[in-house]
């Protein structure tokens, strides 16, 4: 049905621009102000009459009354940009916004609220003896359980924490009905979905068989619980955990004779709370390709059709994406279609979007209602739409994190605040939270690169895109759309132009993956356009580019193809932010590119015209006009250029730069220059996000002696000959970040390394290192230590050295054993990587000593690709060997143990949370084969 909540994001969208009109005081017509003052109240009261309407309603007058109110606020909001476009104006919406208003109050339209949805009862419709891979995790678990020799005699709380469908609950029941389980003195199962904690509290208490409750104060429930339990062995599972009740609760449970609490939730920060002191964290996994059919065929093959020749079931299984729900509520409906030997599987394989949303079978129901619940439990109307956004991007297409940001902000689904200023990162912060949405590749410092919806999820968003007109999709299906507002074209999907009779002149969003016909990349046919990516058009030319320049409205501009120059005109693009092009063959850049007035984001690898700088940007500059925050990046030789200007880009915060070997004395002391003022510590008070990126392969590291303190820096990247470390960067304060790449790395610069007391996130890329030893204390806060050598030349580590070391990354395929490395000096670890051509021997080496580690870390394969042309960009790391990594396979197949030991630090750790958890979630294949030194199953 209609999505109210949906149109209540975009009402108060409509709002915050409404408010920019009476700012920008448009007088149009005699009473303009009055319409707007008259809308500005209007607004919010109908998105608080439709706020509380609770998904899945199936209320026929509700949905007619939110559609025509949804009709009339797309209406307004073409006005709203008509007038920013051509300052013209159509009163119409206004009056049907009032009749649709007196309509809604006729008719007394109104939802009934539904009760709370347990999370827990989809993982429960998943029967045991149909899930595969279980009894790796669950071995993994039960040591977890166990009471360990050696160690304290502690509670222990173990989180299960995954996106529905993955059988969480399952699991947990597995354990506890285990032999280990019913070992525990007190035992209870309570469902944690209420949210109240008085009642689950007043739930526990009941089964530890005290029926006699004369209270609901939690206070005193938590005091009688803990009472009764004192100097208990007790195993309590709390299954389905939405909200963060912990704080709460935790002091109903003494901490004492080796007890367990198991907490099963699908949001991370509630797994993260609960295990924070002594807890271990096990993040549910989706099954590999081998596991997945054979799963698949259990439910939808039967028995005596085994032999049969079977339909080609690849394309549903990548729908299920591994999720045991899926493939077992999919498998079912299959052999209701008749599989193996039904005519129509292979079209059910194809539509299964459209059988999972408009068939009505009960089959697929309960798959459709966990994809509901996922969805309806968002906790704000603007993290809805930031989700549908997804369904723009292919189900295979993993989107980059930036990306996607950039264009949310362009697209006016967020508006910073004083509280906000970055709600772009904190809405997908959220997402990730909700494990709906999975990391695909993580940088060194835990910050999610690329990443990707669930393959059922993204059925069921792009298909809801669709139905409320959200998005156009153009996929190969057949979709005859009435208003096209948003286009993802993929896999030439629209090759006849003439047939394509659809108005495009109130298009805000085009995302291209593939080849474009003419008629779409006919850009004077769209007038109201804010995000055009075209990153991925393989038939993008340079003459398509001068028609974007006319449209006006655009903030969001990513080009790929076969560009090879901007037009001078590009300069008409007054409100453009984000201009990306690294997928294109752009080398000189405008000057008419830095005098955009509001340009935030740059990315290529471009220098300027050479020839002297003109008047009107040396005047631009001069005034300060210039909102440029990253530059990624420019090149340096003997013009004019970048360097020149760096000084008066006032707001810069992120700069790449790559120096050509011609570049001569003068123009490296200018360059010089730029980086000291870039790196400048004002009153040694900067905090900023500041990063530099710089690659002088050819050029002499003499540019990097004379900077000086006071300098700050938050992450640093060199490339080049490097026979010492720069002065300058034991003087940086506070650098969290830092990646060098050079050929030899001498004993000298490592040993500067050691006394960086702020490192957190330490990346060495070389074909050798010479000799060193980590001598104790060194290198304190360090999270994530990374090397990349061609030949296995490791440090040694001497105990009491890295004290907080969570990820140690070994990237060498010539590596022969654990090297020397003593793993168990390192108290904190909780994963460790390998090249994934290392020796079997050497695998199987790393995977004993990780058994033997009491954190019992994961072991992960990767593989670094060899560096290749870098164009510039968003990268953490120097050089694209920074996160070229492939996900091989993951050894360890069990969890991160999370002991979340507090740091000694003076301000937030944001990556200290999630710090190489995620990791393992991206792109698993079915090449997992061991389970701390146990075979997987």
């Amino acid at each position: 049905m209609e999505d109210p909540g949906l149109l209540s994001a975009f009402i108060d969208n409509l709002v915050s621009r409404l408010f920019s009109l009476a700012e920008e005081k448009y007088k149009l017509y005699k009473g303009f102000e009055g319409d707007v003052t008259f809308l500005m109240r209007e607004l919010p009261m109908i998105t608080s009459a439709i706020d509380g309407q609770l998904l899945g309603q199936d209320d026929h007058i509700l949905r007619l009354s939110v559609e025509e109110l949804r009709h009339v606020a797309h209406e307004m909001e073409d006005c709203i940009d008509q007038i920013m476009y051509d300052a013209s104006w159509d009163q119409q919406p206004w009056y049907r916004l009032e009749e649709a208003l007196q309509r809604q109050q006729r008719y007394s339209v109104s939802g009934s609220s539904s009760s709370q949805l347990a999370e827990s009862s989809w993982d429960q419709h998943i029967p045991p003896d149909d899930l595969v891979g279980i009894n790796s995790p669950l071995e993994e678990l039960l040591e977890q359980l166990a009471e360990a020799e050696g160690q304290p005699k502690q509670l222990k709380v173990i989180s299960i924490v995954g996106f529905c469908g993955l059988g969480k609950t399952i699991l947990a029941r597995e354990l506890y009905n285990s032999e280990i389980g019913k070992q525990f003195e007190k035992r209870v199962w309570v469902s944690g979905t209420h949210g109240d904690p008085g009642e689950l509290l007043s739930e526990i208490l009941r089964q530890l068989h005290k029926p006699d409750l004369v209270t609901s104060n939690v206070n005193q429930l938590s005091a009688d619980i803990c009472n009764y339990l004192n100097n208990k062995r007790y195993f309590i599972v709390i299954d389905g955990m939405s909200s963060d009740q912990w704080s709460i609760v935790k002091s109903a449970f003494p901490r004492n004779v080796s007890s367990r609490i198991v907490v099963t939730t699908k949001i991370q920060s509630i797994a993260n709370t609960c295990s924070s002191t002594n807890g271990y964290i096990h993040k549910m996994r989706r099954l590999d390709e081998k596991q997945s059919k054979q799963l698949f065929l259990k439910n939808a093959c039967p028995g005596k059709y085994l032999d049969y020749l079977q339909p080609d079931s690849a394309a549903l299984l990548k729908k299920c994406d591994g999720q045991p729900l899926a493939l077992t509520t999919v498998g079912h409906f299959m052999r209701k279609k008749g599989w193996p030997t039904g005519r129509d599987c292979e079209d059910v394989c194809n539509k299964v979007r459209f059988y999972d949303l408009q068939s009505g079978d009960d089959t697929l129901d309960r798959m459709h209602q966990v994809l509901i619940h996922d969805y309806a439990c968002l906790p704000s109307h603007a993290l809805k739409a930031c989700f549908l956004y997804f369904a723009m991007f292919p189900s295979d297409h993993p989107v980059r994190a930036k990306r996607l940001k950039r264009q949310w902000l362009a697209e006016g689904f967020l508006q910073p605040t004083n509280l906000c200023s970055d709600p772009a990162t904190e809405t997908f912060e959220k997402l990730m939270n909700q494990n709906i949405v999975q990391p695909v590749n993580i940088s060194n410092n835990t910050k999610v690169k690329t990443c990707k919806t669930y393959g059922m999820m993204h059925e069921f968003i792009t298909l809801k895109s669709i139905c409320e007109n959200f998005i156009t999709l153009f996929d190969g299906g057949e979709l005859k759309p009435k208003q096209v507002r948003r286009i993802s074209l993929h896999r030439n999907s629209i090759t006849d132009g003439a047939s394509l009779n659809i108005d495009l002149s109130l298009v805000r969003s085009l995302i291209v993956f593939g080849e474009a016909s003419n008629h779409i990349l006919n850009f004077k046919k769209f007038q109201l356009l804010r995000v055009l990516d075209l990153e991925d058009c393989t038939d993008l030319e340079n003459d398509h580019v001068k028609e974007v320049c006319n449209l006006l409205l655009l903030k969001y501009l990513g080009l790929g193809g076969n560009v090879t120059c901007l037009p001078k005109e590009i300069k008409q693009l007054k409100l453009l932010e984000t201009l990306d092009l690294r997928k294109t063959n752009v080398k000189i850049l405008p000057t008419e590119v830095i005098q955009l007035p509001h340009l935030i984001h740059l990315f290529g690898k471009f220098k300027l015209p050479d020839k002297a700088m003109p008047d009107e940007l040396q005047k631009f500059m001069a005034l300060g006009k210039c909102k440029l925050q990253t530059l990624g990046g420019f090149l340096v030789d003997e013009s004019e250029g970048f360097a020149e200007l760096m000084g008066y880009m006032n707001k810069l915060r992120k700069v790449k730069i790559w120096c050509d070997s011609s570049t001569t004395s003068p123009k490296l002391t200018t360059l010089q220059k730029a980086i000291q003022e870039f790196i400048h510590d004002e009153k040694d008070a900067s905090n900023d996000p500041r990063s530099l990126s710089l690659y002088f392969d050819g050029c002499s590291e003499d540019i990097l002696k004379d900077l000086k303190a006071p300098c700050y820096l938050r992450s640093l990247k060199l490339q080049g000959r490097l026979l010492e470390l720069p002065g300058f960067v034991t003087a940086l304060r506070r650098l969290r970040e830092l990646c060098l790449q050079s050929t030899k790395m001498t004993a000298d610069l490592l040993t500067a390394l050691t006394n960086l007391k702020h490192l957190q996130y330490l990346r060495l890329i070389a074909d050798e290192l010479e000799e060193i030893h980590i001598k104790e204390k060194a290198l304190p806060r360090l999270l994530c230590l990374c090397f990349v050598l061609q030949r296995p030349t490791f440090p040694k580590v001497q105990e009491g050295a890295l004290p907080f070391l969570k990820s140690l990354q070994l990237l060498c395929k010539d590596m022969d054993g654990l090297s020397g490395i003593q793993v168990k000096g390192f108290t904190r670890l909780s994963e460790v990587m390998l090249d994934c051509r290392v020796t079997d021997g050497t695998k199987a080496n790393w995977v004993r000593a990780a058994k033997e580690h009491p954190n019992k870390p994961i072991v992960v394969l990767k593989r670094a690709i060899p560096p290749r042309v870098d164009r510039g960009g968003d990268s953490t790391a120097a050089g694209e060997t920074e996160n070229e990594l492939i996900n091989c396979s993951v050894l360890s197949e069990g969890q991160v143990q999370e002991t979340h030991t507090q740091m000694p630090h003076d301000e937030p750790d944001y990556a200290f949370n999630n710090m190489g958890h995620e990791v393992v979630s991206a792109t698993l294949t079915g090449s997992s084969i061991a389970n701390n030194g146990r075979v997987a199953s």
